[in-house]
């Protein structure tokens, strides 16, 4: 069974499990919130979890020390070992991580997590380049770092976990986790649930670690430790800002604001399904998912209409006031910023708390807004999709291009013109341009591709695999081993 066939049974197995949706048999509803428990200290029980995050570096370093003296036969066979234990655990995770986080939903946690578990490139990803000639032969292969120290957020945990392992480890590194306090308990849990993985197969026991209650402190100790050799960050531009001044190597996956641009060529009905399922999915939590939206006048009326066939709630005039004073505050600095206690909240949750009536059905929020407006400017990660009527396809790339903010992380557009699409790629420049499908067709559902959680567009990876996390080392043999 192909992973997508994989995705579009499990989605009817959630549809089945937590509800129906009536709007559309490809996305899965919005459940009633489970009861959120909020965790205050992790049990000390789990493989790989220190109170002290100095002995999470020490014992990643051994296990990595133990895994490089090991076949690449064995390391194939811990990687398949990682990603059975991920499938099986996959609902578990999923639950656990809205548990703990209240963020998103539970039935596509589970998709991220069989994704991460199914498509992320293994040892496959790593190759070995030839040169020979006159002078003998060079031989340059893919090595690992060492013990990398990676920085997960709250709003993906489990399934950033299971990515960045399976990616380290089959580049031969051990890794040492900070995991955002507001996920430390499911961030264990999936290290543990891992590091058992790995060992069961005859790999080291705790090639994976993490400190016990993460902190800014512990973070700070694993970015500047001697033994950590590498730094990889998938969070937001605060904690990749601290990350760029510790004088390592960094792979940082930051914020991004993608727009989506809808222009009169667009198969509509197609175009408003896509964009719907992709800035609902997770409740909007996901890096890549569509934020905003610019749409040709042309089309714009249609396009709204089957916005709202799909499940969304259109903001009238007077409530979008409303929406964006509980949505937003402003700083000490005086910068408008989201009210993160909606960050990751189902659209309905939202809507009650304005004290605005809607069917209980509701994924979506939309409003008609100019771009200037806090919906289209700042990321929100929340279901609230602002959109922009545009009079020409100009306009339209323009604003998407201001709206992005210079991320260069992602962006979407749907329409039949080869032309328009070049020239909105070209303008926006961003890591992921998804053409003609929801946002995360570029992450392999419905999508061709690997899959990856850490997005590394400030440092220039893009979509981080295994070979990401390897170094380049070179063998040359003078006046050699060469037969032809």
């Amino acid at each position: 069974m192909s992973t997508n066939d994989l995705i579009k049974k499990l989605t009817a197995e959630m549809e089945q499990k937590y509800g129906n949706n009536k709007a559309t048999s490809q996305t899965p509803v919005q459940t009633q919130a489970p009861t959120v428990s909020r965790v205050p200290n992790v049990k000390s029980n789990y493989i790989g979890i220190y109170e002290n995050v100095e002995d999470a570096i020490h014992a990643a370093k051994e296990s990595q020390k133990q895994l490089i003296k090991l076949s690449m036969k064995k390391r194939n066979e811990i990687i398949a070992s990682m990603r059975k234990a991920s499938l099986e655990n996959a609902e578990k995770l999923a639950i656990l991580a809205y548990e703990e986080t209240g963020m998103g939903r539970v039935e596509d946690k589970i998709i991220k997590n069989v994704l991460a578990a199914e498509k992320t490139p293994g040892t496959e990803d790593l190759y070995a380049t030839t040169y020979t000639g006159d002078d003998g032969m060079t031989l340059v292969e893919m090595a690992p770092y060492g013990v990398i120290g990676s920085i997960t957020p709250s709003t993906n945990p489990s399934s950033t976990i299971i990515n960045n392992s399976i990616s380290m480890v089959a580049a031969g590194n051990g890794v040492v986790f900070n995991p955002h306090p507001s996920a430390k308990r499911v961030t264990s849990e999936s290290i543990s649930i891992l590091n058992k993985a790995i060992h069961e197969v005859g790999g080291p026991k705790e090639l994976l670690t993490a400190p016990l209650n993460p902190t800014i402190d512990s973070g700070k100790v694993i970015m500047t430790h001697k033994d950590i050799r590498i730094l990889v960050v998938t969070g937001g531009e605060g904690v990749v800002s601290v990350a760029m001044k510790s004088g390592k190597k960094v792979i940082a996956a930051g914020p991004g604001n993608p727009p989506v641009i809808i222009d009169e060529t667009a198969n509509i009905k197609k175009a408003a399904n896509d964009v719907f399922r992709g800035a609902s999915f997770d409740n909007n939590i996901i890096c890549i998912a569509e934020k905003e939206a610019f749409i040709l006048n042309s089309v714009y009326n249609e396009f709204r209409n089957e916005m709202i066939k799909n499940g969304c709630y259109e903001l009238k005039r007077h409530e979008i006031d409303i929406v964006t004073k509980e949505v937003f505050q402003t700083n000490e600095q005086g910068k408008t910023v989201v009210n993160r206690k909606y960050v990751g909240k189902p659209a309905i949750e939202i809507l009650k708390a304005c004290k605005i009536n809607s069917p209980q059905d509701i994924k979506l929020i939309i409003a008609e807004v100019p771009e200037t407006h806090p919906f289209i400017t700042v990321e929100m990660l929340m279901p609230v999709l602002g959109m922009v009527r545009v009079y020409s396809i100009d306009e339209a790339i323009e604003k998407a291009v201001i709206a992005e903010n210079g991320n260069r992380h992602s962006a979407m557009m749907h329409s039949e013109s080869v032309t328009n699409l070049t020239k909105a790629a070209r303008a926006l420049d961003t890591s992921i341009f998804v053409k003609n499908a929801p946002s995360f067709a570029a992450l392999g559902i419905e999508g061709e591709g690997f899959t990856t959680l850490t997005i590394a567009t400030p440092t220039g990876e893009g979509l981080t695999s295994a070979r990401s996390f390897s170094r380049i080392r070179r063998c040359t043999l003078s006046g050699a081993f060469r037969i032809v």
